[in-house]
């Protein structure tokens, strides 16, 4: 690929050329079906290229926008968008591709998970791997196989589940050699996933040691546990078992102490599906003092509240299943102006679907329901309709919360000045830009064109979709993922084999200034005290 550096006087954004296969196909691929047969991957001796023009748009940055024409190339495919705005392609730090929970896989692979964002303006991912009894190079080796379907570019957080001089060796080698930069904590899932205190702290030590930022599922583990007996013990076997079982208080307290014990550390800290008031104001509160925490709204939480899981359909109620739970509708609307406000950051969905029968193992015992909902495909379509059609956000920072994640940190004006062209994953501006250099991962929005939302319809493989008949104003009607068309005209054409791991350096913008802070700690201590020993 050919990257172009210089601007034209014109306006025209260049970006690269791109070469795709001769035999790509213009159809949707199943993967496992058509994968590495004819016509369903991309050949390297293609010599053909396309290049595209999209005119006439609105070209929408995190930091400002225009108008202009975006050049991807020497030559000729256009694109008109007058009228509609071009913004780079979503990215979803939170995902769960083929995710192995209580003896079933999560429906959507690392092809159909990706394909459905792409339908939807979703044009890089980052999942997360799960250690393999605790070893994170078997996990990763899992995940990489898992990933060698893939039809866009990905990343990979990592999973903690125990610590000991092995997984501290692993934690550097997956810093140093294999381009992952954050590490994920479960406080929850008692017995299989979660951690205590101890391991937390050693976690957070080593993140810091290694530029790494620390990632915590914020639920009080232990207390979920008793509140499932309770629930048990009363009858109450259902779906909604689920969400008494685990009430905001339990994630509003695992929260906060993620939060202190980060501070403790001095590491910053990324608070993973805020989902609850109680979690968020503890994140409001730890920013307004300074502190470097980083909250994420899923698009879940944003749209939908808790009363799905009381239908009396067990079909319908379980599809709403997540941990932790949506939430009553005031912690909903709580947590839209906590994100317009810049006390939440990014928006990603938690993407992890099980069908109606997998859903179905826990049809008379709650805590046996495979949890997870879709949004991989929907969260661009809600976000822009919930925020930016509502008025709560600009368009600036749609691509902000939805792509660029730019640094709007409040611990320290000078580190934001000095680092705003970094992002939390450290990957600006390579991806989460329209500028030149960039990627060309790209969409097109038509502000003024609907969506509607169904199973029948969507490109997930689950027969659920927790969206169900949702209507709204703002639909991307192209996108571009390396240069390629991949989504247009209710279209999709893409490839298994043909993302890209995207490898994520370490000590991104939050950890400038760290050293200088651990610093006047150390000198703010007047300690050791000098004593002189007594000689009777």
């Amino acid at each position: 690929m050919a990257y172009h550096l210089s601007l034209p006087l014109s306006l025209s954004l260049l970006l690269f050329t791109y070469f795709p296969s001769n035999s790509q196909s213009n159809q949707f691929c199943e993967a496992g079906i058509g994968y590495d047969e004819v016509g369903c991957g991309i050949s390297s001796s293609s010599s053909s290229s396309t290049k595209l023009l999209i005119k006439g748009g609105t070209v929408v940055n995190a930091h400002h926008q225009e108008i202009a024409d975006v050049y991807v190339g020497d030559d000729v495919k256009v694109i008109d968008a007058t009228g509609k705005f071009v913004m780079p392609g979503g990215i979803d730090p939170h995902t769960h591709l083929a995710m192995e929970a209580l003896n079933t896989e999560s429906v959507d692979d690392f092809f159909s998970g990706q394909a459905a964002a792409l339908a939807g303006g979703t044009t890089m991912h980052i999942d997360f791997v799960i250690p393999v009894n605790g070893s994170l190079i078997a996990g990763l080796e899992a995940y990489e196989k898992k990933a060698k379907k893939s039809c866009m570019d990905y990343g990979f957080h990592m999973v903690i589940t125990k610590f000991d001089d092995i997984v501290s060796r692993d934690m550097e080698i997956m810093v140093k050699e294999k381009g992952i930069n954050s590490f994920k904590f479960f406080l929850a899932y008692k017995g299989v996933l979660m951690v205590n205190d101890e391991l937390l702290l050693e976690g957070l030590k080593r993140c810091k040691s290694l530029g790494a930022l620390a990632m915590v599922h914020a639920e009080n583990g232990d207390a979920v546990f008793e509140g499932q007996k309770r629930m048990i013990q009363l009858g109450i076997t259902g779906p909604e078992g689920h969400a008494l079982s685990r009430p905001p208080l339990l994630e509003g307290e695992a929260t906060a102490r993620a939060i202190r014990l980060a501070g403790f550390v001095n590491t910053p800290l990324y608070v993973v599906h805020v989902m609850s008031i109680d979690a968020m104001e503890e994140i409001a509160k730890a920013r307004k003092s300074g502190q470097r925490v980083v909250g994420e709204p899923v698009v879940s939480g944003l749209a939908l509240d808790d009363s799905g899981l009381w239908d009396s359909d067990f079909t319908t109620a379980s599809k709403y299943v997540m941990s932790p739970p949506i939430r009553a509708s005031g912690h909903g609307k709580a947590l839209k102006d906590a994100l317009s406000n810049g006390v939440l950051q990014l928006v990603g969905t938690d993407h992890c679907v099980f069908n109606s029968t997998q859903k179905a193992f826990g049809i008379d015992d709650f805590r046996k329901i495979p949890n997870g909902v879709n949004g991989i495909e929907e969260r661009m379509h809600l976000v822009w309709d919930l925020m930016v059609e509502s008025g709560q956000i600009s368009v600036t920072d749609y691509v902000r919360v939805t792509s660029t994640e730019w640094p709007n940190v409040q611990f320290d004006e000078s580190h934001y000045l000095a680092s705003s062209s970094a992002r939390i994953f450290n990957i600006y501006p390579r991806k989460g830009a329209i500028i030149a250099g960039s990627d060309a991962d790209i969409i097109i929005l038509n502000p003024n064109s609907t969506f509607e939302i169904n199973a029948r319809s969507h490109h997930s493989r689950t027969d659920t979709n927790v969206y169900e008949g949702r209507r709204g104003k703002g639909k991307v009607e192209v996108t571009i993922a390396g240069g390629r068309v991949v989504w247009e005209n209710n279209e999709l054409k893409v490839v298994p084999g043909s993302g890209k791991y995207i490898e994520m350096a370490p000590f991104s913008y939050l950890f400038s200034g760290i050293d200088r802070a651990d610093a006047s700690y150390l000198s703010s201590l007047n300690a050791p005290v000098k004593r002189f020993k007594s000689t009777t």
